[in-house]
């Protein structure tokens, strides 16, 4: 039995820096991907959205490891975001579970096609909670308004939030796009089925769909604020004009009489 597990440790690890500096054996990269060999059937892979996997590795030498990584992470934390997965190498059928995998057949390329599955799974739960983060934020701003006729943000602030909203967005938009995407070396009927019935069962779509629509909720609230906030500037700025317009008119008038 295989132990597989997948640990979210940043948003970003820089995989370039890293690979100039680990000297283990590299059997695979791109530019998304370190995977090595760290000792008899036990491997390491590296994603650059931040998650760290491992294939029979102990808690000690996971944590070294770790470590060692964190110098190359953008935000390094310490994440309790972290899945284990389980595979049995020498099963009479091929089944999959959300917590462990039977097959027939085991290879290198099977070990690494499993890892990087169990990676995206971490790395999606990563992302759904980031935007539920931000979905709380928005119901919060949504309640105000509901209760009090205005918003109880700044135009800066809410500026900064779109901001956030939108880069959230574009890492998962760039990450999923790489989920989606399958290595030639995988293009064989039983590297892909196994790709296809792990996601299955890891519920990768749906969880995918979850994100892409919490995010579509938040964009349509923001959209609502700036518009909010935008005819709020715009009746300021009317209002200054008509003030000004006033001050000028009175002092015309005033003028006018002066001189009479």
């Amino acid at each position: 039995m295989y132990k597989v597990t997948a640990t979210q440790i940043s948003d970003h690890i820089n995989i370039d820096s890293f690979q100039s500096t680990y000297t283990a054996e590299l059997l695979y990269s791109n530019y998304y991907e370190l995977f090595y060999e760290v000792g008899t059937e036990q491997y390491i892979s590296i994603l650059k959205y931040g998650v760290v996997c491992f294939l029979n590795s102990d808690e000690t030498k996971t944590n070294e490891f770790i470590k060692v990584i964190s110098n190359h992470c953008r935000y390094f934390y310490d994440s309790e975001l972290n899945k284990e997965y389980y595979i049995e190498p020498d099963a009479t059928e091929i089944k999959f579970g959300f917590n462990k995998a039977d097959l027939t057949y085991c290879d290198i390329e099977t070990m690494r096609l499993i890892m990087l599955n169990v990676s995206q799974s971490v790395a999606l739960d990563y992302y759904f909670q980031k935007s539920r983060i931000l979905l709380e934020e928005t119901n919060k701003h949504t309640s105000v308004l509901e209760k009090y006729g205005k918003l109880a943000i700044s135009d800066k602030n809410l500026k900064k939030f779109i901001g956030k909203t939108l880069n959230l967005k574009n890492q998962i938009v760039e990450n999923l796009h790489i989920f989606d995407s399958i290595p030639e070396t995988w293009q064989s009927d039983y590297l892909i089925k196994i790709d296809i019935e792990l996601k299955n069962a890891l519920y990768m779509e749906k969880r995918s769909g979850n994100i892409h629509e919490d995010l579509k909720i938040i964009r349509e609230h923001l959209e609502y604020f700036s518009d909010i906030m935008h005819h709020s500037a715009s009746t300021k700025l009317e209002l200054i004009v008509i003030v000004l317009v006033c001050i000028e008119v009175f002092d015309i008038i005033y003028r006018g009489y002066i001189i009479k």
